[in-house]
């Protein structure tokens, strides 16, 4: 029985909270729920709303007046490079390929180079064969007559 007599300030404290959150709910309920605390919101937002487009204006007319580009002007530069960016690498492509199809036909006309080059020296060699030939031919033939002299 000596243990009921003590007060207990943390259960106390408890007890106070508990009730006390109790009434603090219901009494916001009851004004979140009426048409009238809609309206006063709606108020708020669109006082706020009116002060962020006073700020922006504000800002933007300060930044002109200084000489500062604007974050709409720096998002517009933005958009322009990255088009840029995009014609140049199309552009690039362009020349690659060209440059490739241009190295498959220099290729092509270096390979009917080197087939048209072995076949004159073929025709070469048989020309000098032939001369060859005809210069055994001619030797034979004085031959003969310079033993008889």
């Amino acid at each position: 029985m000596a243990q009921e007599t003590i007060l207990d300030p943390f259960k106390l404290w408890k007890a106070m909270y508990d009730k006390a959150e109790t009434n603090f709910n219901e009494i916001v309920n009851e004004i979140i729920h009426k048409e009238a605390f809609a309206e006063w919101l709606g108020q708020v937002q669109l006082g706020y709303l009116q002060y962020q487009e006073l700020i922006q204006n504000t800002t933007d007319t300060y930044l002109k007046q200084i000489n500062v580009p604007t974050r709409e002007e720096i998002s517009n530069i933005a958009s322009l490079v990255i088009n840029v960016e995009e014609k140049v690498e199309t552009l690039q492509e362009k020349i690659e390929d060209e440059i490739l199809d241009k190295d498959k036909s220099v290729s092509a006309e270096i390979a009917k180079l080197k087939t048209n080059i072995s076949k004159l020296d073929k025709k070469m060699d048989q020309i000098l064969n032939y001369f060859k030939q005809m210069e055994e031919a001619a030797n034979k033939a004085q031959a003969p007559s310079g033993a008889q002299k």
